[in-house]
């Protein structure tokens, strides 16, 4: 039976050196490979054939530019925290599919406890965000309850 890519059973295979390759990664993803490999102790082939490797299992899912929200006119950061009304695998995975392609939406995570998801989003102003949340949140169904709240600051860790 074929392994999941985010299953933990097949990252148990990742040896010290594609942890480390993929500690450098995360911290610095546009490194050049050679400075990449240098840093993690293997040869400039062999470091680019791990990485190679690495993103096709799906240990290294992309490359990202961590671009300031305010520099593309959407300054204000949002945590909305949204309960279904049905558990049912079909209407979760529904709303997955819809709020990952609704506007202003970064990350949708699915989490345990009271609430079911949690959107973090962008919006351009207050309004905006209020508009975000009025447009598609309370007038979907399968919504149950949403609740915002501001981000003031964003500080990302290195893990």
């Amino acid at each position: 039976m074929p392994v999941a890519p985010n299953d933990v059973r097949h990252f148990a295979a990742l040896d010290d050196t594609d942890r480390a390759i993929l500690a450098v990664l995360a911290g610095d993803g546009r490194i050049p490979n050679n400075a990449l490999a240098e840093r993690v102790g293997v040869a400039p082939s062999t470091c680019l054939s791990r990485v190679r490797a690495l993103r096709e299992c799906g240990a290294i899912r992309g490359f990202h530019a961590d671009v300031d929200p305010a520099a593309v006119g959407l300054p204000l950061q949002a945590l909305v925290s949204v309960r279904l009304t049905a558990h049912e695998r079909a209407a979760v995975d529904a709303f997955r599919a819809r709020s990952v392609r609704l506007p202003g939406v970064v990350s949708v995570f699915h989490v345990a406890g009271v609430d079911d998801y949690v959107l973090h989003v962008r919006a351009a102003s207050g309004d905006a965000l209020r508009d975000f949340v009025l447009d598609h949140l309370a007038v979907d169904p399968a919504v149950q309850h949403a609740h915002t709240s501001l981000i003031f600051e964003q500080v990302r860790g290195l893990g």
